[in-house]
């Protein structure tokens, strides 16, 4: 295991762009190869993608791996996760991350699988410890407990991380590095399946809890589903997305990409607004990361205060009113 050097992030692309969570993981591998005296190296796979490149240098890795080629003009399983593996096999990095995303999701285990590799998923905290091993941190058992999990006989040590747990450092332009061209002998005939159409979900003058940088999200507390204009009228106030806690998704009040939580949306806004949620666990894991959390509930004893930076003990139907009309006081005065 001595000749695995390096820490190595899969970086995706969706839509001409990098996906956040790629700068998010930058960032991170940044900090553990300087602990570890390793380099970062970015892994690009895909079609018409080196422009990419530069901008992870900025961010902090060392060399960008560029597997540019027609044939991963969309993504498929049996392409991308060949062309990870023959890397893999070929360079030997101590360490691997990807995102948690739904390719990448696909794609971790089916290289894992390839190259007999450990392998966790999905988690919300990495570390490492004092024999530089990666600790993988995840929730287990509906969030009740959090695990920590090492691979102490395979390389390289392989997670994938739910986007918004890290946060992404501001680019330095100032940095050098190497970008690789990369040949692969992948070939069409290597694919076993066709994309025939691309359905994407788009929830109609809803902002995505994903990217949105200040979040209200409402609980049981709500009570009725007619009730969500009152936190639906904050939120434009704010220019925020609406979310929800797992309850009031699952009675359809709202639909599952506006969830928040672990079995929902990992988020990293602002701001964000707990209204009439007490603070499970399981919800917690999607937010807690906010820069300023507010929470609104009528129990003093919620547990959501625990974590909120600013608690109001009161009634969410006659806090948020006031609430909205100091805002728009406020706006009227600018």
């Amino acid at each position: 295991m001595s000749e695995h050097k390096g820490v190595w992030v899969y970086c995706e692309t969706d839509e001409s762009r990098l996906k956040r969570v790629a700068l998010e993981l930058v960032t991170k591998a940044r900090t553990f190869a300087d602990k570890l005296g390793e380099e970062v190296v970015a892994v690009l796979i895909g079609n018409d993608i080196e422009r990419h490149a530069e901008g992870l240098i900025y961010q902090g890795a060392d060399k960008v791996l560029v597997v540019d080629d027609e044939v991963f003009t969309n993504y498929t399983t049996d392409a991308y996760s060949k062309a990870l593996a023959n890397l893999i096999e070929e360079r030997k990095p101590s360490i691997l991350f990807l995102g948690a995303t739904t390719n990448g999701r696909d794609l971790a285990p089916r290289v894992a699988a390839k190259l007999k590799l450990g392998l966790t998923a999905d988690c919300t905290g990495l570390e490492l410890n004092d024999k530089k091993q990666l600790v993988q941190i995840r929730p287990a058992f509906s969030g009740k407990v959090m695990v920590e999990l090492v691979s102490p006989e395979t390389r390289p040590q392989m997670t994938t991380v739910r986007p918004n747990v890290f946060k992404p450092a501001k680019p330095d332009n100032s940095r050098t590095g190497d970008i690789e061209q990369v040949k692969t002998l992948i070939s069409q005939d290597d694919i076993r399946t066709e994309i025939l159409e691309r359905v994407k979900e788009v929830v109609e003058g809803m902002i995505s809890v994903d990217e949105a940088e200040v979040v209200v999200c409402s609980g049981r507390g709500i009570k009725e589903p007619e009730n969500l204009k009152l936190p639906e009228e904050l939120a434009k106030l704010l220019d925020a997305a609406v979310g929800g806690s797992r309850p009031i998704v699952d009675l359809g009040w709202l639909p599952p990409t506006q969830q928040v939580g672990q079995s929902g949306r990992t988020i990293l806004p602002n701001l964000y607004f707990a209204l009439g949620i007490s603070g499970a666990i399981q919800h917690l894991a999607g937010c807690s990361s906010a820069d300023t959390f507010v929470a609104i509930n009528k129990d003093p004893d919620a547990p959501i205060f625990e974590n909120a930076d600013f608690g109001i003990v009161g009634d969410i139907f006659e806090i948020v009113p006031a609430v909205i009309e100091e805002i728009k006081k406020i706006q009227a005065e600018r």
